[in-house]
């Protein structure tokens, strides 16, 4: 057996961290100290419907493990992870997602679960409405399409209880099956069919997705391969 393989590190401690990102939709970042070690912060630079996207600039293979740690800051809001981002159409080949050939991105929701790019991502922290807020939960979505396929108990708990504290968090990609826990504890696992939601999923980007006007802190992302 292959031992794991790092992949990707970055500390995410300061803006020239993520200098080379791709950001859709308007993303502030700034470094803040944290017991005197830097974290970033990201937030909305718009109103309240003005959500973002913020794009690692790597492509990863299909048997991951991505590990990074989140504090909610400011809510209500919505935190997620995109993950195998990559062209919808066949013919698109290996193109990046960031490809001027595919329909341009904004931030709004519906240009990633519904339009030409195939992704799987987890909504993690999710409280930007008031029916997410009475009953908290993972989701799992496969797009395009908006297939629901997996949810979990969300443990993390608001902002005013988290107090600045950072939640490790794992999503484990290995071909079509996914696992995701936080601070070790398992939430679901679910495996990829091909046929009733389209293709598998595979290689491809991840980003983070957040909905205003949440404010939230990112350090330490890693990427394995498996």
């Amino acid at each position: 057996m292959n031992e794991p393989k790092l992949l990707y590190k970055n500390t995410l401690e300061s803006e020239s961290d993520v200098a080379d990102w791709i950001a859709e939709g308007p993303v502030n970042v700034k470094s803040v100290s944290i017991d005197g070690k830097n974290t970033i912060e990201l937030s909305s630079g718009g109103g309240l419907n003005d959500h973002f996207t913020f794009w690692c600039p790597e492509k990863f293979p299909s048997r991951i493990r991505i590990t990074w740690e989140f504090s909610p800051i400011a809510e209500p809001g919505l935190a997620m992870l995109f993950f195998g981002a990559a062209p919808a159409a066949p013919e698109f080949g290996d193109l990046s997602i960031f490809s001027p050939s595919l329909a341009r991105r904004n931030g709004a929701y519906p240009q990633y679960h519904s339009s030409d790019i195939r992704t799987l991502h987890i909504s993690y922290f999710r409280r930007r409405w008031e029916d997410e807020r009475v009953f908290h939960t993972c989701n799992l979505r496969k797009s395009p399409g908006f297939h629901l396929v997996a949810q979990g108990a969300d443990p993390l708990p608001p902002v005013e209880d988290a107090r600045g504290a950072f939640y490790r968090i794992e999503v484990v990609k290995d071909e079509e099956n996914v696992r995701f826990s936080i601070n070790d504890l398992p939430l679901f696992e679910w495996v990829d069919d091909d046929g009733k939601t389209g293709p598998v999923v595979g290689d491809g980007a991840i980003g983070f997705r957040q909905m205003a006007p949440m404010v939230a802190r990112y350090r330490n992302l890693e990427v394995w391969a498996l």
